[in-house]
């Protein structure tokens, strides 16, 4: 008996030791699971503050940071600088050489500015080549050596992959509290003064003055010089290649418009398109590119590229207006230019916004001869009843599609979509955007019949187009 009760005791107290066991390991287990909630949420906090691809500070902690410093300021009577930076020229680069350059380009600039800056001060990333910069001064010869010191960051070459890069930066100076003494206040004199500095000739800075409101041409004074654009010749056109898969020929290009203005440089086509759409001088615009777009193309056809096609960019405005089938139809005769040598591309939003208007006039284009593309194809909400009626003989699938690709994601499962659909319907699917050579490998298994990107060929001018892809298969 005596035995008995020892191994039910021994029994009783290995399981209160294995009970207390697993109830110091339950604790253990919440304490790390809350340690580890915890991390991910103070790295949450940290990220939700901070600019994926610069890792500056974005706008939500640049607006912490200003309202610290004007609170700081005003305790101490103290004066601040905010310095709003725009690089110039990025948006080119982009389109010509492809957003991995620009990238790359932004990651560089970005560590030389913050190098130019002292540890106290701050420097956040607006936009996409937009910064703004919290220096403490005590007087305004203070900001000015801090421009000094970022402008010459900016004008060092920039080594990239295959290429080095000379940049410029336009700024613009406000001092806390003469001119602001809010976040928007501040910010937005500081921007006036960088578009000012911009517009006399760019790569320097500007000090604030309520006087620049009345000198700022932006929009008002931009408009003027874009309705003498046309009249003064400042509008060029320039070409990327279109590419056979799954390693060519050239097919043709694409035009692509350039404004050359006479203070501001070359423009790219976000500059001011906005504009010419909000002033309607995209009509006038439009349709001079497609007649420059068509003399360029006889002349590739009088130098041996018959097998060539030019595709041109319809805007929404122009696609709607009574003289675009006229237009067509004088640049074709004109130039005396087969008409399949010309394809008009439109957006799908564009030919989904009426769709019997947009059938009316497409029927009466490919009574011309031309080719129709339906563009940014997979972004809009096309029914594909309209769809199957309408008289296109390409899709050209978004660049936002091919940014994201990757085997088995969903826009590979998209595009493989968009290239039945259109093998369905008898069309070329065109995939634009092409940057990366995984991207072109997939996109060629995926079935696409031609490419366009930078990865194949940046927009360039005519001549240059000629020389680098008329030798080529």
């Amino acid at each position: 008996m005596s035995i008995l009760f020892l191994l039910v005791g021994l029994v009783l107290a290995a399981m209160c030791l294995k009970s207390i066991v697993r109830g110091r390991q339950a604790i253990r287990q919440v304490e790390t699971l809350a340690s580890s909630l915890q991390r991910a949420e103070v790295e949450l906090a940290r990220v939700s503050q901070l600019d994926p691809l610069t890792n500056l500070p974005n706008r939500a902690h640049l607006t912490a940071q200003l309202n610290a410093a004007i609170e700081t300021a005003r305790q101490e009577h103290g004066h601040f600088a905010v310095i709003f930076i725009d690089l110039d020229g990025l948006k080119t680069i982009n389109d010509d050489y492809g957003h991995h350059t620009g990238d790359a380009l932004l990651a560089t600039l970005c560590a030389r500015l913050r190098s130019g800056l002292r540890a106290a001060d701050c420097l956040a990333r607006l936009s996409g080549d937009e910064f703004v910069a919290i220096a403490a001064v005590n007087s305004p010869d203070d900001a000015a050596h801090v421009c000094k010191r970022m402008l010459a960051m900016t004008r060092l070459p920039v080594q990239v992959p295959d290429r080095q890069i000379l940049m410029t930066a336009s700024l613009g100076v406000a001092i806390y509290p003469g001119d602001g003494g809010d976040v928007l206040s501040l910010i937005t004199a500081a921007q006036t003064a960088m578009r000012y500095t911009k517009y006399q000739g760019r790569g320097s800075f500007t000090y604030y003055s309520p006087a620049l409101l009345s000198e700022d041409r932006e929009p008002a004074g931009l408009a003027q010089d874009l309705r003498v654009a046309l009249a003064r010749n400042e509008l060029v056109l320039h070409y990327q290649p279109k590419f056979s898969a799954p390693a060519g020929p050239v097919l043709g290009a694409e035009a692509l418009i350039r404004w050359q203005h006479p203070s501001l440089g070359l423009m790219p086509p976000d500059k001011f398109i906005p504009l010419a759409e909000k002033t309607g001088l995209i009509v006038p615009i439009g349709h001079w590119v497609i007649d420059e777009a068509c003399a360029q193309m006889r002349r590739w056809i009088d130098m041996g590229f018959a097998q060539w096609t030019i595709a041109v960019n319809l805007s929404t405005l122009q696609f709607m207006h009574t003289d675009l089938i006229d237009t067509v139809e004088r640049a074709l005769t004109t130039h005396r230019l087969p008409a399949r040598s010309l394809t008009l591309e439109i957006t799908e939003s564009t030919a989904m916004h009426d769709v019997q208007a947009s059938m009316d006039v497409l029927k009466r284009l490919a009574d011309l001869g031309v080719s129709i593309s339906i563009d940014d194809f997979g972004t809009g909400h096309s029914s594909l009843l309209y769809l199957t009626r309408l008289p296109a003989n390409e899709l050209k699938i978004d660049r936002g599609f091919v940014d994201q690709l990757a085997p088995d994601n969903s826009e590979a499962t998209i595009v493989t979509a968009i290239v039945a659909l259109g093998r369905k319907l008898g069309m070329n699917v065109v995939a634009e955007g092409v940057e990366t050579e995984a991207q072109r490998s997939l996109l060629i298994k995926l079935g696409c019949n031609a490419l366009q990107g930078f990865l194949l060929g940046t927009p360039v001018p005519a001549h240059h187009f000629t020389s680098v892809h008329a030798t080529q298969p």
